[in-house]
């Protein structure tokens, strides 16, 4: 049983080493919510919403308070919304984003996640409609994230859904070009999406959850560092073991919490994501980490390495911690949350294809990375093929969140504030992909698709 001894040799964690929840997800199932008039969907969404998570945040707030551990944020994933809408005969389903949004302001919390579709193979009628809407829908709420699922390990790649997305990650930056492309920052486009993600912004409370279903995001870039400080010299299979111990402290204090804060909001809990999620702060790095093994700067040669050993070690030492590890556990590589990445990129050792080849073995993809305002819809799908491929061919999540900022060029920064922090414009390639996106089809799955 965890009580709260489980968490003692943490103390130090949380007061210097920047040990948090990052978040609180509450999974919410909105399939009972269809109906072909959207303005009964809306009414359905909004009161089961606010029925479910009027507590949230008043629970989450008196667990960190009575725990000791900060948790930062609240939120809310729902069933994919075109799932929900498929048998509604509006033309698009801005409406729906909106009272999401009404929703996720009246119940306190961050950010809803779930504005979301499931197009791996093909395209329903709703599919497309949601698609469409992401743009608009974006950049007319404040709270709401939406994710797009183009491929899978199981199904290979929708290449039409790939070129359709280029498009909607160009309009949604473009659309809210007066707060630099922040539309775009909360849209991610997934390969191999898993359902109980409770990271934002691509968490979405998938078909094969229950009703209801509390999750929890814990982070630990700091804590991590610290414990790699301590042991310079050591050799590769002493700093694995020490990574793993530390992970292992993390997920227990995460799983403490969660599962506390299911039981006060009545609802059953669900995973603990053991994600180095970082942040603008500094000690708070996922690259520090890396440089902490004896790197002089993340991106060098060697670092695809080192982010191996450390998304491994963290994974196994959750694995250890609890039953019950989900959503992407592992180390994540946004550039404009990492003070690390940052400085990475600014001084010319981590550019836009060495963190390509990282995603091979990080936890999610190329995150929060800036790119030139001119770049061409066709060449964001290219980038978004070329992630998915290698989810789709390593059989493990990938994404892409990349922020096309109007009137940026490389060398300019843009500053996102919060934990969306500040990035540097990355440097994309200047030659077409033009023609191979338009192709359009189906990239066939690999063979070991044929694995029953």
């Amino acid at each position: 049983m965890l009580n709260h001894s489980d968490i003692m040799s943490t103390v130090d964690m949380i007061d210097h080493q920047h040990l948090d929840i990052r978040t609180i997800t509450m999974g919410i199932s909105l399939r009972d919510c269809a109906h072909s008039d959207i303005d009964v969907v809306c009414d359905r969404i909004y009161k089961k919403i606010t029925t479910y998570a009027k507590d949230l945040v008043k629970v989450g707030e008196e667990v960190a308070e009575d725990y000791g551990i900060p948790i930062i944020n609240k939120r809310i994933s729902v069933t994919p919304i075109a799932i929900v809408a498929d048998a509604c005969e509006a033309p698009d389903y801005v409406k729906i984003a909106k009272t999401l949004d009404a929703a996720a302001r009246e119940v306190g919390v961050n950010f809803i996640g779930g504005f979301s579709a499931l197009v791996q193979k093909g395209m329903t009628k709703g599919d497309e409609k949601l698609i469409r809407s992401i743009p608009q829908a974006l950049a007319q709420t404040e709270f709401v994230c939406a994710s797009v699922n183009i491929g899978s390990s199981r199904a290979g790649i929708n290449m039409d859904a790939v070129r359709l997305m280029g498009e909607v990650v160009k309009e949604s930056a473009d659309l809210t070009a007066d707060t630099d492309g922040l539309g775009s920052a909360k849209l991610v486009v997934f390969c191999n999406a898993v359902e109980d993600n409770p990271f934002m912004a691509g968490a979405f409370h998938g078909v094969g959850e229950p009703e209801v279903v509390l999750n929890v995001g814990v982070s630990g870039p700091g804590v991590v560092l610290n414990a790699v400080r301590k042991i310079p010299d050591a050799p590769f299979g002493e700093l694995a073991t020490t990574i793993k111990h530390t992970a292992f402290k993390v997920t227990r204090t995460g799983e403490l919490v969660g599962r506390e804060a299911a039981r006060r909001l009545g609802v059953p809990f669900g995973i603990v994501d053991l994600s180095l999620a970082p942040t603008p702060a500094v000690g708070d790095s996922v690259a520090d980490i890396l440089e902490a093994m004896g790197l002089e700067r993340c991106g060098t040669h060697g670092t695809t390495a080192a982010l191996a050993m450390l998304n491994d070690a963290v994974k196994k030492g959750g694995a250890m911690a609890s039953s019950h590890v989900g959503g992407l556990s592992g180390a994540f590589i946004p550039v404009s949350e990492d003070a690390g990445m940052i400085r990475a990129v600014e001084d010319g050792a981590l550019s836009f294809n060495k963190l390509e080849a990282m995603t091979c073995v990080c936890s999610v993809g190329l995150d929060m990375i800036a790119i030139p305002g001119d770049t061409s819809a066709e060449t964001i799908a290219a980038i978004i093929a070329d992630e998915a491929a290698i989810g789709m061919i390593n059989k493990k999540t990938t994404a892409v969140r990349v922020i096309p900022v109007h009137g940026k060029k490389v060398g300019d920064t843009v500053v996102f504030g919060g934990l969306l922090g500040h990035a540097p414009i990355m440097e994309v390639s200047k030659f077409s992909a033009d023609a191979f996106v338009k192709r359009g089809g189906r990239i066939p799955a690999p063979i070991h698709s044929l694995n029953n």
